[in-house]
């Protein structure tokens, strides 16, 4: 498993993160790190460190980019 760390901005609101880490966990991913950063405009920023199965997060970007309110902001490699 390769690890990413994401930087996230999604809905502020219940179920906007369950949401996500579901989704998460639906591709095969497993969540190692969750930093909420910030909360504004209705919006939640997170960075989450995610194990993802082989060395390609394209699957797991597509997915969660396709959640409504929620963006991928950026993507890293993490060593």
């Amino acid at each position: 498993m390769a690890l990413f760390r994401l930087n996230v901005a999604l809905p502020d609101r219940p179920g906007s993160l369950g949401l996500l880490a579901s989704a998460i966990g639906a591709a095969g991913g497993d969540i190692r790190e969750l930093v909420v950063l910030k909360s504004e405009d209705g919006r939640g920023f997170d960075d989450i460190t995610v194990a993802v199965p082989g060395s390609d997060p394209t699957d797991l970007l597509d997915l969660l980019n396709s959640i409504g309110g929620v963006e991928v902001i950026s993507i890293s490699p993490v060593a």
